[in-house]
């Protein structure tokens, strides 16, 4: 797999490529992380990326031509390396894109990878997007100084998914919003010691009964995800995902989170 970052703080990729579980699928050499700056396809002495926008207004405006010559060149060095990725998605950071999830997360670790469009100031040229953007991505309803924090999340996100990326391959299959949990929340977790400050670990968790373990973490599961996030609960509910057992122990919480 290979992302290519089209940005203008390529420094800011350095610590995804080094440390943690990216760091080390990284020397596995599971991915590979290149990052193109459009200042170096500028033309003017000052480097020119930006400018005003039409029609007037705040901030200014990431233009089209450096970042179009940048993910050009990103193209062209991936086919130059594999053929088949040169037609990767050029996806923009943008809080105007559709929301990022696992279920996309799951889809880009099934690829080769990615041209991610990190833009600042007050957006991109219109027809930069138009011309070159695939795919827009949004983490959320809220606005960043730039996409460079998006695209961290994203890739750390997706590699973590390749075989390999972890040390113990059932790690990912078991976090939160995966098939696994059925799209829930994960339940709570504890290491030791047994009793911390007052504090104990459940006694389900250290009775080494395996069935007893498994719904308790399943009602968990079912409990934090009523409380913080219903519209999964709803969402599985659909898919038909939840068993007759998950809507016995919902009903029985609902006189305590109403």
């Amino acid at each position: 797999m290979r992302f290519d970052v089209i940005t203008l703080f390529p420094d800011m990729f350095d610590a995804i490529g080094d440390f943690g579980v990216s760091g080390r699928a990284r020397q596995r050499g599971l991915w590979h992380l290149h990052a193109w700056n459009p200042r170096d396809f500028t033309h003017d002495v000052h480097r020119t990326v930006d400018d005003r926008p039409y029609g007037g207004g705040p901030g200014m405006v990431m233009m089209a031509e450096p970042l179009e010559q940048a993910v050009r060149a990103a193209q062209a060095a991936r086919t130059q390396a594999d053929a088949a990725s040169g037609d990767a998605p050029v996806i923009l950071m943008s809080p105007t894109g559709r929301r990022f999830d696992q279920g996309v997360a799951q889809g880009l670790s099934e690829t080769r990878g990615a041209i991610l469009v990190c833009g600042r100031y007050e957006g991109v040229d219109q027809r930069f997007i138009e011309r070159c953007v695939t795919d827009e991505i949004s983490l959320g309803d809220f606005v960043l100084s730039g996409g460079e924090i998006a695209a961290l999340a994203v890739m750390d996100s997706v590699v973590r998914l390749l075989p390999g990326a972890l040390n113990d391959a059932q790690s990912a299959p078991q976090d939160s919003f995966n098939d696994a949990l059925t799209g829930l929340l994960d339940s709570p977790h504890y290491t030791r010691p047994e009793s911390y400050h007052g504090l104990e670990v459940p006694s389900e968790l250290l009775s080494g009964h395996h069935k007893n373990i498994a719904q308790w973490r399943r009602e968990r599961s079912l409990e934090l995800t009523l409380r913080r996030r219903p519209e999964l609960i709803e969402r599985a509910r659909e898919q038909g995902l939840l068993s007759k057992a998950d809507e016995a122990f919902l009903r029985s919480l609902m006189p305590l989170v109403r």
